[in-house]
């Protein structure tokens, strides 16, 4: 059996025509935990994070997790989120490891996507579709980081408060972002961490400036997967601005789930496309 695991980064919680499986991270405070599995309330985590006034921080997957995940199939391809952000890409190999050593005919393939949300999505998809193509594992384990090089992921955020708390950008930059409606627009560096591009003031100059950065960075109407965390309206304000510049593009737009929701933070969209 082929299958396919992901943390609960990819937003994803199921998908058509192939053994899929998410493992989740954790959320936490010091006075609670909450597990991103496939029924975590995100408004009520949301809710609870603004009110909390204490630290708050993400736990990646344990490896029994991915072990359990990985149970009963004999070609697994893993997507983790960027190990520029996280642990899980080398918890994830750690349990290859130990599952190798216990069931030595299994093939497993760990994937950094070097992303997060809709670049690992777009991994996942290919994935699923050269499977669908009848390509060995070999096949794909090769031309998987080539893919990857065609991929590029923007972000564009109202804060970057849990971002900077736990390192992950610089809290001189966090710092002014929120204040008089300014957002923040980001993109993965080649190494997966984030690098601001432009702060914007309202949501229509979001907009422009993310157009102005896909058209540059060489989209020709490749695939675009958009995660949003509670704000629909503004994701299909994005799809929209994206059709009028690139025509019928094959576009999808999908709900974070709780780690995208806990680093992007409420309001916050991120974008993956094909170049």
């Amino acid at each position: 059996m082929v299958k396919i695991v992901a943390d609960s980064s990819c937003d994803l919680k199921s998908f058509p025509d192939l053994s899929f499986e998410t493992v989740p991270l954790t959320l936490s405070t010091d006075e609670r935990s909450y597990v991103d599995g496939l029924d975590l309330n995100v408004t009520e985590v949301l809710d609870y994070l603004y009110s909390h006034h204490g630290r708050s921080y993400t736990a990646c997957p344990s490896t029994q997790s991915w072990l359990d995940a990985f149970e009963g199939a004999d070609e697994i391809y893993v997507v983790t989120i960027t190990s520029g952000l996280s642990g899980t890409y080398s918890s994830a190999n750690t349990a290859k490891e130990q599952y190798l050593s216990e069931h030595p005919g299994v093939k497993i393939c760990v994937v950094d996507s070097l992303s997060t949300g809709p670049g690992m999505v777009l991994l996942i998809e290919k994935i699923a579709e050269w499977k669908a193509q009848g390509k060995t594992f070999e096949e794909i384990e090769s031309e998987i980081v080539n893919y990857q090089k065609s991929l590029k992921l923007y972000f564009a955020l109202q804060s970057l408060h849990n971002l900077a708390v736990n390192g992950r950008v610089s809290k001189l930059i966090a710092s002014a972002i929120g204040i008089m409606n300014v957002r923040i627009l980001g993109t993965a560096s080649p190494q997966g961490t984030i690098d601001p591009v432009a702060k914007c003031r309202g949501d229509r100059r979001v907009l422009e400036k993310l157009v102005e950065e896909i058209r540059a960075c060489g989209y020709q109407g490749g695939k675009v997967r958009i995660c949003h965390v509670e704000n629909p309206a503004f994701a299909d304000q994005i799809a929209e601005k994206l059709r009028e510049a690139f025509g019928e593009i094959d576009l999808s737009i999908i709900p974070a789930r709780g780690l995208c929701s806990y680093y992007a933070e409420r309001g916050g969209i991120i974008l993956g496309c094909e170049r």
